[in-house]
């Protein structure tokens, strides 16, 4: 029989062995989620780590990750526990096209699952008959607005729908310009969706006459997660091409609405609305899509029809402009923001400005004043995404660049000419409306029929 002493011995070697061992593992990999439109803060910026950004050499082009052929539609995906979600359109059945949901593997590529429903829309204007906006994710749960107005809940893990409600419908919305564009928002047990209906007397206005429809008191609606019950509604306004978003005052959370006719502060408790700023073109045509971008107590929201601007600063119970652009003259606007969220680095928005391709630009302005700090004069329309001190910048017929955070000039690092294939990679087709995700040293961009994930270079 062996000593008590051989015995510990023994022990304290296996001890030792172990130790070593765990140490000489590698650590696994921190995976990052985008689990929204614009990112887990609506912010834009990259779901990366400070070490990771800083590592990132720009001037080496990424390589090509996968890609994966994709539906009708405009928007990107969400980035959850390691899976990449989108949401769009099937058409290949003319006579019965469906809305969509597809969940892949995001290192891979690999498709996992995918979820249907069939899908009755008309564009007023020959867009796309898919998705304007982006599912949200939280906890086991994705939620997915579409262009026709369907409100769905899915299981992340096999796509089984829980439930789904007809906001169109059940809300009496006179169709917008586009369909519905707008992302669900999550808060606690509440999905909070933007959906702007109107009273049964105004069901036979014609299509896009929102000048004659009227709103019935549902801008905003909160559902029940768990079963799609309606919690509360709020908000006399009709629908935009905006997403509800949080902000944080004085330790509570609020619920941010970019309507049609301007911006509303809402307390998602109690489903009341605190204060409204009324921002909207007189134009019939006219929408606001951007979500507001905040920065502590101040709020910016843009459109690019007429009004252009304004930063506000805003409390429970008012909001007060810091500075305004003059309506109606184009020149001296500092940012006109059409569907593409500009993004705050270091006190300074970057983003495009304008409505359309002649008469847009990507500029940098001061956050605090409005001072228009430098524009580009190649007249594109882009979408911007940031990374630490850079950005991403996709420009709508698919070229991207790689800029510095630099208020003093455009300060260029890099060009990817996504627009042309690079042996496997296909090319991005017109239209790139949707700003890259960006989750660890992975890059997701989307063009006309291609999802593209493509892989930064890091230093070792």
């Amino acid at each position: 029989m062996p000593s008590p002493y051989r015995i510990m011995l023994i022990l304290g070697l296996c001890f030792v062995w172990a130790v070593c061992a765990h140490s000489q593992t590698p650590p696994e990999k921190t995976t990052h989620d985008w689990p929204r439109l614009l990112g887990e803060n609506f912010d834009g910026q990259a779901a990366t780590d400070a070490e990771l950004q800083s590592s990132i050499d720009w001037t080496v082009p990424p390589t090509f990750q996968w890609s994966a052929n994709v539906g009708l539609g405009y928007g990107l995906g969400a980035v959850s526990r390691g899976r990449y979600f989108h949401f769009d359109a099937d058409d290949s059945n003319r006579s019965q096209p469906t809305e969509r949901t597809t969940a892949r593997d995001l290192q891979t590529g690999e498709l996992i699952w995918t979820a249907a429903q069939p899908l009755v829309y008309r564009d007023l204007f020959g867009y796309e008959e898919g998705s304007r906006s982006s599912p949200t994710i939280d906890g086991e749960q994705l939620f997915t607005l579409g262009v026709a107005g369907r409100l769905a809940c899915r299981n992340t893990s096999d796509g089984k729908l829980n439930w789904s409600v007809d906001t169109i419908q059940k809300y009496g919305v006179v169709q917008n310009f586009f369909g519905v564009g707008s992302s669900p928002l999550v808060i606690d047990d509440a999905v909070i969706v933007m959906i702007g209906g109107s009273p049964a007397a105004d069901q036979d206005v014609a299509p896009m006459r929102l000048d004659r429809v009227s709103p019935n008191g549902s801008a905003l609606v909160a559902f029940d997660r768990n079963d799609g019950q309606e919690l509360w509604r709020c908000g006399n306004d009709l629908a935009s091409y905006s997403s509800p978003r949080t902000m944080q005052i004085d330790g509570q959370t609020y619920v941010l609405l970019f309507a049609r006719g301007g911006l509303m502060l809402v307390d998602p408790e109690t489903g009341s609305v605190k204060w409204r700023y009324d921002h909207r073109a007189e134009i019939l045509e006219s929408v606001n899509a951007i979500v507001p971008v905040v920065d502590g107590d101040e709020v910016f929201i843009s459109e690019c029809y007429q009004v252009g601007s304004v930063l506000l600063k805003v409390t429970a119970d008012s909001a007060e402009p810091i500075w305004i652009d003059p309506a109606g003259d184009r020149r001296r606007q500092a940012m006109r923001s059409h569907w593409a969220t500009p993004v705050l680095a270091d006190g300074f928005l970057y983003g495009c400005s304008g409505r359309n391709a002649p008469d847009s630009d990507l500029r940098c302005i001061d956050w605090k004043t409005g001072e228009v700090k430098w524009t580009d004069d190649r007249r594109t329309r882009s979408s911007t995404t940031r990374v630490g001190d850079h950005l991403i910048v996709l420009e709508e017929r698919g070229e991207a660049q790689v800029i510095r955070t630099n208020s003093d000039r455009l300060d260029v690092v890099a060009t990817w000419p996504l627009s042309r294939s690079d042996g496997e990679r296909p090319a991005l087709a017109y239209p790139c409306w949707s700003a890259p995700i960006v989750v660890d040293d992975l890059v997701m961009v989307r063009g006309d029929e291609h999802v593209v994930c493509l892989k930064l270079t890091t230093s070792e």
